[in-house]
């Protein structure tokens, strides 16, 4: 498996966990204050446990980011390079149409 899809298959396990705790705990039957209270620790330690993972996923999404933003704007000026080039192609031909006297 690439390194790329194994961090999203890693970001999709961990969001599914939490997603499973937290409805663990919400549909647990404890008052409101309890469960808030539960929540917040375990979102605490988790933060705590997973903390350098989610620091490389933050790192490698802006880096991915930032790759896909230059990949897009070298291919945009390739894009407006080949509009200008076709239109000084035609400008020349107008102007060698001129030129004959069409």
């Amino acid at each position: 498996m690439s390194k790329n899809k194994s961090l999203v298959f890693g970001m999709g396990l961990l969001a599914g966990v939490v997603g499973g705790l937290l409805a663990g705990v919400l549909f647990a039957p404890k008052s409101g204050e309890e469960s808030r209270r539960q929540i917040k620790e375990t979102a605490c330690e988790l933060y705590e446990k997973h903390s350098p993972a989610i620091n490389e996923a933050k790192k490698q999404a802006l880096e991915n980011v930032d790759l896909m933003k230059y990949k897009l704007e070298r291919q945009l000026r390739k894009f407006n390079n080949m509009i200008k080039s076709k239109k000084l192609l035609k400008a020349k031909e107008l102007e060698e149409m001129d030129d004959i006297g069409y």
